[in-house]
């Protein structure tokens, strides 16, 4: 079992109670008023055609006054955001549109596990809380929109952290070896992208940090998330409890989800990583299948969740600019969205990157190449028992890698052309690959 450090997992209680919305006052009836003389007659297609116009006329400018509160209100809850910096300590200004960014678009998405403004639920805000990145994604789009990769880092990897900026004032010393989750608590936001920046050889001018809270309005903004599970999951730490089978997990329980790692694979956050993958490309196959990029009310329920509940980027607090991210994915076919686990190796007390694997990989995003997965999807996730089993192993494949893993599909070759082929230690899966979570139960702990 690869190593890994503790983290705090904390039973679930009940959510806050919702609140009833209060009622307005009603409406006064208007007194009619009395018309005297003849009316000039109007033949009944005239009449029809009236009322059309009246009523397209008064759907237009009632729509554009909602779409115009309803901005308003998403752009009141934006919160101050944090100037990210480069490599030089240069602030990160005048971006250019996102269809025209060179080389793409780089997103960093940080999961804090602070407790501060959460639910008591989980846990005390002064004793519990801690303010680690646990969870570090950096999504990539291709200039041209034919691709996105999401690379998820794993928060037991060592690495070297640069000399960041301090929100306060002046700037902290560069480290040589230390755990990726710690350089939120180093430097906030701009240091964890730094971190990841020097790490990948990728200017990122896109981050959010989200919290719990950001997690269940936006699984919740969603409808819900139907999650295919293959063997029971029981965490008593995160208080998940799933039997074999499909699940639509939303708010409170989409977040537990993601986040156990007791109940999945092995235990550990490596697992937990894949299993977060598969609620990922269940996600992204919902989004494409609903429409729901088309949907202004889902988009500005998503818009408002993030608002209120992320920490953005300065270069993110523009709502044009969070639109326009998500209809920039929405031209991706799920073939060329990949999820991926940045590759690693066991050492004592984590895991370490594994350099020619990296350097693969972050050479693939830097050129906006396709990428060919032949690894794993990792010991979290296997492959939906309602599809049919693959051929075998992947050519390359990793002899001594978990069995219950589950191998790309048998037609992994049939990628379109110029994709990298990526050596086995690269684990993920693409988001239409259907997989579900390989459960554990309590008695396997």
């Amino acid at each position: 079992m690869p190593p890994h450090s503790p983290d705090i997992d904390e039973p679930a209680g009940e959510p806050a109670a919702r609140r009833k919305a209060a009622r307005g006052p009603r409406p006064k009836k208007l007194a009619t008023i009395a018309r005297h003389g003849r009316l000039k007659r109007s033949s009944p297609v005239a009449t029809g055609l009236k009322i059309l116009a009246s009523t397209l006329a008064v759907a237009l400018v009632s729509g554009g006054i909602v779409a115009g509160i309803a901005l308003w209100d998403v752009a009141a809850t934006v919160k101050p955001g944090v100037a990210l910096v480069d490599a030089q300590g240069e602030t990160v200004t005048d971006l250019p549109a996102i269809g025209a960014y060179p080389g793409g678009v780089n997103l960093l998405i940080v999961g804090s596990d602070s407790r501060a403004g959460q639910d008591p639920v989980f846990g005390d805000a002064e004793e519990e809380t801690g303010n680690l990145n646990d969870v570090t994604m950096l999504v990539h789009i291709s200039e041209d929109h034919s691709n996105a990769t999401v690379v998820s880092f794993p928060r037991d990897m060592f690495v070297s952290i640069p000399s960041c900026p301090d929100p306060t004032g002046g700037s902290f010393d560069s480290m040589s070896r230390q755990k990726i989750n710690t350089s939120l608590s180093y430097g906030g936001l701009a240091c964890t992208a730094l971190t990841v920046s020097q790490l990948t050889g990728l200017e990122i001018p896109f981050a959010a940090e989200v919290q719990f809270s950001g997690v269940m309005a936006m699984s919740t903004a969603l409808g819900g998330v139907t999650v295919c599970v293959a063997d029971p999951i029981e965490d008593e730490y995160t208080n998940t409890f799933l039997s074999a089978g499909e699940h639509t997990l939303e708010g409170y329980e989409a977040l537990q989800f993601l986040r156990t790692r007791h109940g999945v694979g092995d235990g550990s956050d490596l697992s937990r990583i894949s299993n977060q993958q598969v609620f990922l490309s269940a996600m992204m196959q919902q989004v494409k299948s609903a429409e729901t990029l088309t949907n202004p009310a889902i988009l500005y329920s998503l818009a408002k969740a993030a608002a209120q509940n992320m920490q953005l980027s300065d270069s993110l607090t523009s709502l044009d600019t969070m639109i326009a991210i998500a209809m920039t994915l929405r031209e991706v076919d799920l073939s060329n969205i990949a999820f991926v686990q940045y590759p690693n190796e066991a050492v004592e007390g984590g895991v370490e990157p594994i350099d020619d694997a990296a350097t693969a990989l972050f050479a693939a995003l830097a050129n906006d190449q396709p990428i060919q997965l032949t690894g794993a999807t990792g010991a979290g996730a296997v492959a939906n028992p309602a599809d049919p089993a693959p051929a075998g192993p992947a050519e390359g494949a990793d002899a001594g890698a978990d069995p219950a893993a589950t191998a790309p599909p048998a037609d992994a070759a049939d990628t379109s052309a110029g994709a990298v082929v990526l050596p086995s230690s690269v684990q993920g899966q693409t988001a239409d690959q259907r997989t579900c979570s390989r459960g554990r139960t309590l008695e396997n702990q």
